[in-house]
């Protein structure tokens, strides 16, 4: 059994969908474990990360539209330190995922044909965002 890790390190530009697929996918086959689990983390508490749909971009517009209807910036919130887009960031990032656990199978995780890995930004203005990657197996 072995065991690699690796930081992502992902620039955002606004607030949105970023896939980051092809990161993933291209360190996990650096490692050279051929089958195992890899788990996702991200650093963060005003960001998420999701398996979305990867062909048509109409459904990640969709679901940010979504997102910012259930959880608008124009509500009053006591938290606001860091501005409008503060509080509504955190009760995105609790709606949604922080961490995801996916097999790898020959080498590649296994994702289905349509499926794409995705940093889901919730602030407006660009981040440096951090994923960190944990493959254990063989």
């Amino acid at each position: 059994m072995r065991q690699a890790f690796h930081t992502l390190d992902i620039t955002t530009h606004r607030k949105g969908l970023v896939n980051i697929t092809a990161s993933v996918e291209d360190w996990v086959a650096e490692t050279g474990i051929e089958a195992g689990l890899l788990t996702l983390w991200c650093r963060h508490t005003s960001a998420s990360l999701t398996v979305q749909e990867n062909a048509d971009p109409t459904v990640l517009r969709d679901i940010e539209s979504y997102f910012d209807d259930l959880v608008p910036e124009t509500r009053h919130y006591q938290h606001d330190y860091e501005g409008a887009d503060d509080m509504p960031a955190h009760l995105r990032t609790l709606l949604t995922n922080t961490q995801l656990s996916l097999p790898v199978r020959d080498g590649r995780t296994v994702l289905g044909t349509w499926q794409g890995l995705y940093l889901f930004e919730h602030r407006r203005r660009p981040h440096q965002r951090q994923i960190v990657l944990h493959l254990i197996g063989d």
